[in-house]
């Protein structure tokens, strides 16, 4: 490729990142119905014909900032984790995201709020239920969860649960609480569905590992 062809290249690359970064400030701010688009130009620091010419709307914007919200997730789920504390840990680790990262706060926002209008897209969470079910799948197949456990209904009811730990924790504490209240929501819950011989296995918490990858700092960041 032509050095000149890569440079453009690049160069349209970090205006593209710059809008993404610039919606999202503005979107985790206003959210998206208050949001416009020469606040996310403002925010980006672009022309309104640059942001046209990578994102045709707003909700072009605003489905990219969805679609990529787990790809943002801060690394530290150890593959060689049991299957349910990776699950517990994904949580932390979305958590700790909510905290850290303006886009996937965003993201995250964005679920909510378009998950309100007429016709919402439930793709976002089934995404997230798909995780989550997969994961508690491997957990009940090496007997860490119940065997009478319906695992569909259980990986909706945590995401679901998730969803409204987080926003309390939003509303409460600006999700000062967040690890907390995630903590709570799992040490209430395990006791539900892990045999009680194994339960002593998995820590609400997140794993050392998580915690580690994450910084200790980040439970009372």
């Amino acid at each position: 490729m032509a050095t000149g062809t890569r440079t453009r290249q690049d160069r349209a690359e970090a205006t593209r990142q710059a809008i993404l970064d610039g919606a999202a400030a503005a979107f985790d701010a206003a959210g998206f119905g208050s949001t416009s688009l020469s606040d996310i130009a403002r925010h980006s620091g672009v022309t309104k014909g640059a942001m046209y010419f990578h994102f045709q709307s707003k909700e072009a914007l605003a489905r990219e900032l969805v679609a990529e919200q787990f790809e943002l997730l801060p690394e530290g789920v150890d593959p060689d984790l049991r299957a349910l504390q990776r699950a517990i840990d994904l949580t932390h680790s979305m958590a700790h995201g909510l905290r850290s990262s303006t886009r996937l706060r965003a993201g995250i926002r964005l679920v909510i709020e378009l998950g309100s209008f007429a016709a919402p897209d439930p793709t976002p969470y089934n995404q997230w239920i798909d995780s989550v079910r997969d994961l508690l799948a491997n957990a009940q197949g090496a007997g860490d969860v119940k065997p009478e456990v319906n695992i569909g209904d259980l990986s909706t009811y945590i995401v679901g649960a998730f969803a409204g730990v987080q926003i309390t924790s939003q509303v409460r504490t600006a999700r000062q609480d967040l690890h907390d209240r995630v903590t709570d929501m799992w040490t209430w819950l395990l006791p539900g569905v892990v045999p009680a011989r194994r339960l002593a296995r998995f820590a609400p918490a997140g794993s050392g590992e998580l915690r580690a990858a994450i910084g200790e700092g980040a439970r009372a960041d």
